[in-house]
C-alpha cells in the first residue's frame, strides 16, 4: 500500500492495515522517539503507545490527510507523557555495543540536555531526517515560518552549549 492508500484505508482499517502502518512508519517513529528520549527502551514504549493510540483513535483520523504527520504528533505526545511520568534523568547514555548509528556521544548528549523535548524533536527532524519546515509544521502545529525561527533558536542554543563544553574541557586540560 502506498501512503495515499494507507491514509484512506487507516480509519476503516483491519489488522493488515495496522501491519502496513507499523511496517512503513515503525522504525522511523522509533528513531524519532529515541532521539527525544535518549533511551531505547523508553522509545519503544513511546512508539507502542503512539501506535496503540493511533489504532484506538483511528475513527478520529480524517481519511486523505497526512497519516505520517498524525503518527509523529502522537509519538511526540507519547514521549512528552513519558518524560512527565517518569521525571528522571533524560540523558543516561545508552550502552555502546559495536557501531550504533543512533548513539550520541556524551558531549552532544550533554549539549542536547539544554534543549526542550520539542526543540530536540525539531532538531532531529531537520538534521537527522531532513524534513522540511512544512512537514514539521504538520507534526508540531505552528506555521513553517514559526518553526524555522524555533529551529534557528534551538540550533544557536545547541551551538552555545557545545562551545561551552569545549571551553570547559580546555580549562580542565590547562592548569
Amino acid at each position: 500500500m502506498d501512503e495515499a492508500e494507507l491514509s484512506r484505508a487507516f480509519p476503516i482499517g483491519d489488522g493488515a492495515c495496522l501491519e502496513a502502518v507499523i511496517g512503513r512508519y515503525g522504525q522511523a517513529l522509533l528513531r524519532y522517539c529515541h532521539h527525544i528520549l535518549c533511551d531505547y527502551h523508553e522509545a519503544q514504549d513511546a512508539v507502542q503507545d503512539a501506535l496503540l493510540r493511533a489504532w484506538s483513535r483511528r475513527n478520529r483520523f480524517r481519511a486523505g490527510t497526512n497519516l505520517e504527520a498524525w503518527l509523529y504528533k502522537l509519538a511526540y505526545h507519547a514521549c512528552i507523557d513519558l518524560l512527565r511520568q517518569r521525571r528522571r534523568q533524560l540523558f543516561a547514555p545508552p550502552p555502546p555495543s559495536g557501531h550504533n548509528p543512533d548513539y550520541i556521544g556524551p558531549e552532544l548528549r550533554a549539549a542536547l540536555s539544554v534543549l526542550t523535548p520539542e526543540e530536540r524533536g525539531l532538531v532531529f527532524g531537520r538534521v537527522m531526517e531532513g524534513r522540511s519546515y512544512e512537514e514539521l509544521s504538520q507534526i508540531y502545529g505552528p506555521s513553517a515560518a514559526a518553526l524555522r525561527k524555533r529551529y534557528e533558536r534551538a540550533r544557536k542554543k545547541l551551538a552555545l552549549a557545545l562551545s561551552e563544553s569545549e571551553l570547559d574541557e580546555q580549562k580542565e586540560v590547562v592548569p
